[in-house]
């Protein structure tokens, strides 16, 4: 239990910082008509998270040489990649619910593998900490794989609670300027991460 509760306060800690990820979930909760629409965006983002433990943690040294080697590209691709989702966000349109048209299932599924598996900032944290973390227990041994089922879980968990938060305050917000609100302050946010990442990351 030592092991789980060790990985899940440390994915927690890392998941817990409003990064594009979550934003994009918490915006999804807010948009679709309903909870279990929002589904393939959170199943899709705890997927992603997933498979990004399962090979930090299972083959950290090729992974963290892979990224080392080709790190400057990926941050660089990673920020231009960041502006453009920051503007994209800026410029989609708060509607009237008859007149939206939320992200459709593929969409969602495709904006989700995006933002988790072309975002610098998810594999820094995944093969910085989280692997690196890992090398406290024994290959094999039940301890890596309780700590490896732990910070797995806190995806599936917190991007669940993200869109069921976001759908309570979508159901609220009649007049949509808290989702106005948000769409600026999420594009901001990112902007600021795609700025930092170059700064601190290189």
């Amino acid at each position: 239990m030592e092991a789980f509760i060790h990985g899940f306060t440390l994915a927690l800690g890392l998941i817990l910082p409003m990064g594009v990820q979550n934003l994009f979930i918490f915006n999804q909760g807010i948009n679709q008509p309903s909870f279990y629409k929002a589904l393939p965006a959170v199943i899709t983002a705890s997927l992603c998270d997933t498979l990004l433990i399962l090979i930090a943690v299972l083959s950290l040294s090729a992974v963290a040489e892979l990224f080392e080697t080709v790190k400057s590209i990926f941050i660089f691709g990673g920020f231009f990649f960041l502006l453009f989702i920051g503007w994209s966000i800026w410029k989609t349109p708060v509607k009237n619910t008859e007149n939206s048209s939320p992200a459709t299932a593929r969409k969602q599924i495709i904006f989700a593998i995006s933002v988790s598996l072309l975002n610098p900032h998810a594999l820094l944290d995944t093969i910085g900490v989280i692997g690196t973390n890992s090398l406290l227990y024994a290959n094999d041994s039940i301890d890596k794989w309780l700590f490896m089922v732990a910070t797995a879980s806190v995806s599936w968990f917190y991007f669940a609670i993200l869109a069921l938060i976001g759908k309570f305050i979508g159901n609220k917000d009649k007049s949509f300027k808290f989702r106005i609100l948000f769409n600026k302050i999420s594009a901001v946010t990112i902007w600021i991460l795609a700025f930092y990442m170059v700064l601190y990351g290189i």
